[in-house]
C-alpha cells in the first residue's frame, strides 16, 4: 500500500507501508493459504521450493564432479537439466489465449488473477521465464498436506515458512531472489564449501543457510529479532533431511549489526556461548550474505561487522555477497537509479582499498551465469 499526501500541489510525499518480495509475484496459479500466525500476529505461509534435480543424485560424488567440470567448459550437463525443466513446466502451464474467467471467494468477492500470455508470445520466446510456483497450506486442511506429500518427496523440495507484504523493518521474514542466486553457487562449487564452517550475515528465513547446511560441515545462521529468528529456526528443522546426508549443522544465532559484541546473555533465546564464538574464529573460512543491502545505515554497520569479524578469524576467509539491484525513480534524480547499490558499491570499495596492517581485502566479481539448481526466476539484475 501507498499512501500519498500533497503539503502543496508541487510537492507531493509518497510513504510505502509495505514491501512484497518480486518471489511471491510469480504464482498466479496457486491461492495463497497461511499456515498459522506468528507472535506478532503477522500470517505465516509455507512453500515449496522444488529442486531442479533431485539432491540424491548430487550427494553423488562422480555425479557433481561431472557437473562441475562441465561448468567450466559449455556448462553442459547443468543446462541440459535446466532446459528439460524449463520444457516441463511449459508443457505443464494451461494456456489459454482468451483470457481467464472471473474466480469467486467463499464470500463472493472478485478474485483477481493475473493474465496469461497468449501461446503466440511464448512461441516467440527460446526460452521460458523461470517462475516460483510456491504450494502454500492451510492450517488445519491435513488432506492437503497428504496431497502435498505425495506430490513432492523430501529430497526434491525445500520447504520454507515465510511472511508476505511485511514492512520495511521485517523484510527478513520474506523469501528474495539473491538468497537463490546465491544457494545457486553454493549447489554448484559444493566440494569448494564441503565440510567449511560458515557464517552467514542476515540469514532471514534460513534458505541460504539450509543449503550450504547440505555441505558444509556448521552453519552459523544470524539476524535480528526473536520472531524473525524462531521462524529461521523452524525452517531449519523442516529442512534437517535434506543436511542429514553430509552430517551438516545449521545453528541459529543473534548478530546485531548495530552491537559490538555477541549476545552472551544466557537468558537470551538465540546467544551464543564462549564455545561457539571460539568455535568460529578458530575454525569460521566463509562468510555469506544475501539481500542484505536496502538500506544505507544497515550496509554501513553490516561492513563494519563484517571488518570486526574477519580480523579475529585465526584463517583466511572468503565472503560471499549477492544482492539485486533495484531500479527505482527518484524526485530528486528525476531519473532511475540504484541508490543503494551504489552506496553498497562505495563501502565495497572502502574495504578493498582499506589500509590495514593485519587483514587485506581483495574483491572479486562472480558473472551470475551459471545453472540453476532452484526453481526462480534468475533476472539480470541480481
Amino acid at each position: 500500500m501507498v499512501d500519498v499526501t500533497e503539503k502543496e500541489m508541487d510537492n507531493p510525499t509518497f510513504r510505502s507501508d509495505t514491501v512484497l518480495s518480486d518471489v511471491h509475484l510469480h504464482c498466479p496459479s496457486k491461492r495463497h493459504l497461511m499456515v498459522r500466525l506468528n507472535a506478532v500476529g503477522q500470517p505465516v505461509f509455507l512453500s515449496y521450493f522444488k529442486f531442479l534435480w533431485n539432491t540424491e543424485d548430487l550427494a553423488s560424488e562422480k555425479h557433481v564432479e561431472e557437473v562441475t567440470t562441465g561448468r567450466e567448459h559449455q556448462y553442459g550437463s547443468g543446462d541440459e537439466l535446466c532446459d528439460k525443466d524449463r520444457n516441463n513446466l511449459k508443457k505443464g502451464r494451461e494456456l489459454n489465449s482468451e483470457g481467464v474467467e472471473a474466480l469467486l471467494d467463499d464470500d463472493g468477492d472478485l478474485e483477481v488473477v493475473r493474465r496469461p500470455r497468449s501461446a503466440s508470445d511464448l512461441e516467440a520466446e527460446d526460452l521460458l521465464r523461470d517462475i516460483v510456483c510456491p504450494v502454500i497450506l492451510m492450517k488445519g486442511r491435513e488432506d492437503a498436506f497428504e496431497d502435498e506429500e505425495q506430490e513432492c518427496t523430501c529430497s526434491n523440495v525445500v520447504k520454507i515458512e515465510h511472511t508476505m507484504a511485511t514492512p520495511l523493518e521485517d523484510v527478513g521474514k520474506q523469501v528474495w531472489r539473491a538468497a537463490f542466486l546465491l544457494a545457486d553457487y553454493i549447489l554448484l562449487k559444493r566440494d569448494t564449501f564441503r565440510c567449511c564452517s560458515v557464517l552467514e550475515l542476515g540469514g532471514g528465513t534460513g534458505i541460504t543457510s539450509i543449503i550450504m547446511g547440505t555441505v558444509a560441515k556448521r552453519v552459523y545462521c544470524t539476524d535480528v529479532g526473536e520472531d524473525l529468528l524462531a521462524m529461521c529456526k523452524q525452517n531449519v528443522a523442516l529442512n534437517k533431511h535434506l543436511m542429514e546426508p553430509g552430517g551438516g549443522e545449521v545453528k541459529v544465532k543473534e548478530l546485531d549489526w548495530l552491537k559490538d559484541e555477541f549476545c552472551t546473555d544466557p537468558e537470551a533465546p538465540y546467544s551464543w556461548s564462549e564455545e561457539e564464538i571460539a568455535d568460529l574464529h578458530d575454525h569460521c573460512s566463509v562468510i555469506m550474505a544475501a539481500d542484505v543491502f536496502y538500506d544505507d545505515d544497515l550496509t554501513d554497520a553490516l561492513f563494519r561487522t563484517l571488518h570486526r569479524v574477519t580480523h579475529n578469524l585465526r584463517n583466511s576467509c572468503t565472503v560471499y555477497l549477492a544482492l539485486e539491484k533495484r531500479l527505482n525513480f527518484t524526485l530528486r534524480h528525476m531519473d532511475v537509479t540504484c541508490e543503494a547499490y551504489s552506496h553498497f558499491r562505495n563501502n565495497l570499495n572502502d574495504l578493498e582499498n582499506l589500509q590495514d596492517r593485519k587483514i587485506k581485502y581483495t574483491v572479486e566479481p562472480i558473472k551470475a551465469d551459471f545453472c540453476q539448481f532452484l526453481v526462480y526466476e534468475r533476472i539480470e539484475q541480481l
